[in-house]
């Protein structure tokens, strides 16, 4: 009797235990602009006491742990992707498809094996609404669910008034676009061309149909979270705000304002540029990143760098190895560049980019426009030139050059092409001009402050804590 009443407490303090605190998997989308910021919220949990589960593809955890500079606060797991090993981890078709056969199998093993264990119950899921096959595997599961917007609530209304353009007829059932007009989203949010419509400046007609589809899809898997939040805050897109009042602002989500830590990152980080920053003059330096996915045709590269030359300003250019698209054996600078330039330009292939924005020695920002670039831009009081490559990063370009008056677009000449005097021209024009600054820094009041205690997304942050730990 004695032995059998000692199991059954022994087995009470396991299951007090293994209910003892949240317990989150956390899904990102596998593409470097959506891991960052869910891995930098997850962060932000696990120093609130939640635990986290955070899972990655295969590929990208092995490129995760490798770059990672110091502990993480949250459990790194990984499941397949279902491609085969010679296959590109990086062809947003191929991955999405084969992500939605096989991972939400994978999920599930994965749940019932760390509910199996020693350890906390996963009590949520909190997936990338791209995502959204993990929304339906936490309903299956009877766990919470939350969806997590990455990037601009702007993109998420967006992409949530699909039915009502197919409606209108500015879209046909599978995306295609059958009217060519702008598109105003409303008083303070950007207008939109509909040839720049997310699903329709990415690849051929059969990646913008797969986009498309996906697109509709999220609009359905929306409804199955309890909680969605976005990397946001409410002072820099209120209008968005109200169009999507379900969605709560928690960020921005800046690991440098929040833990300190820097997570996700797909390549290892050169930090020799911030010793390099520290000799330059205050507010000198043009920082040209272009995020992970933008390639430019040998043309177009010579022309940004014959630009960077004929500035005369120190520039610090993050040029990945896969940047342009000549072959890697050969020189994509023009002919005697790196020694005419040696002197004041740095080149490296992967910056710590909050910490270089941050620095007082940046005057400008030239940016692909993806939301985090754009975030941490703004949040450093930096104008930006806006060079958008794909998706929503021209939402972003239109924030920053027409409702936040913030930085300035390039024009192209007949064709297509941006020219190394547009380039320079625009540069003089954003750093004569102090309005640009100016409105910079108001940004910068404004994601700051939200996220300060007493801040709306610091006060949506500790509501949803609340939430998980009920």
């Amino acid at each position: 009797m004695r032995k059998h009443l000692g199991i059954e407490k022994k087995r009470e303090k396991k299951r007090e235990r293994k209910m003892s605190r949240p317990h989150i998997v956390a899904i990102p989308y596998p593409a470097q602009g959506h891991v960052i910021p869910l891995m930098e919220f997850s962060q932000s949990l696990a120093n609130h006491g939640i635990k986290v589960s955070f899972v990655n593809t295969e590929y990208n955890h092995k490129r995760i742990v490798k770059a990672l500079a110091g502990e993480s606060l949250i459990d790194l797991v990984s499941l397949p992707d279902g491609l085969e090993p010679w296959e590109d981890k990086s062809e947003l078709e191929q991955i999405s498809e084969a992500l939605k056969w096989i991972m939400p199998g994978k999920l599930e093993e994965l749940i019932e094996k760390i509910n199996g264990g020693d350890g906390e119950n996963v009590t949520c899921v909190m997936a990338d609404h791209h995502i959204f096959w993990a929304l339906e595997v936490a309903e299956k599961m009877n766990i919470k669910a939350v969806a997590f917007w990455p990037a601009a609530a702007a993109s998420l209304a967006l992409l949530l008034s699909v039915p009502k353009y197919i409606d209108e007829g500015i879209v046909d059932n599978d995306g295609t676009v059958l009217k060519s007009q702008n598109v105003d989203m409303g008083t303070n949010m950007p207008t939109m061309k509909t040839k720049d419509f997310v699903w329709a400046c990415i690849g051929d007609f059969t990646m913008q149909k797969m986009i498309f589809d996906l697109m509709l899809k999220l609009n359905s898997s929306q409804k199955l979270a309890q909680r969605a939040v976005c990397n946001s805050a409410h002072d820099l897109e209120p209008e968005a705000f109200t169009l999507i009042p379900e969605v709560l602002p928690i960020g921005p989500l800046l690991a440098s304002s929040r833990q300190g830590n820097l997570a996700g990152n797909f390549w290892p980080q050169d930090s020799t540029c911030l010793e390099w920053l520290d000799q330059q003059p205050l507010s000198s330096v043009i920082y040209v990143a272009f995020g992970s996915f933008t390639v430019f045709d040998p043309t177009q590269f010579k022309e940004l760098a014959s630009a960077l030359e004929l500035s005369e300003r120190p520039f610090l250019w993050v040029v990945r190895s896969d940047t342009n698209t000549t072959d890697s054996i050969c020189d994509p600078y023009p002919e005697g560049y790196l020694e005419r330039v040696a002197s004041r330009g740095l080149m490296v292939s992967w910056a710590p980019q909050q910490k270089v924005l941050a620095h007082p020695s940046i005057a400008c920002f030239v940016s692909h426009c993806g939301w985090n670039s754009t975030l941490e831009g703004i949040s450093n009081g930096v104008p930006i030139l806006c060079w958008p490559y794909f998706a929503d990063q021209f939402i972003n370009e239109s924030y920053i050059c027409d409702v936040w008056k913030a930085g300035l677009k390039f024009d192209r000449n007949e064709s297509e092409l941006i020219t190394k005097e547009e380039i320079k021209n625009k540069v003089e024009q954003l750093l004569g001009v102090e309005e640009f600054k100016e409105s910079a820094s108001k940004l910068k009041e404004f994601a700051m402050t939200s996220i300060k205690e007493g801040g709306q997304s610091n006060k949506n942050f500790n509501n949803f804590i609340e939430w998980l730990q009920s």
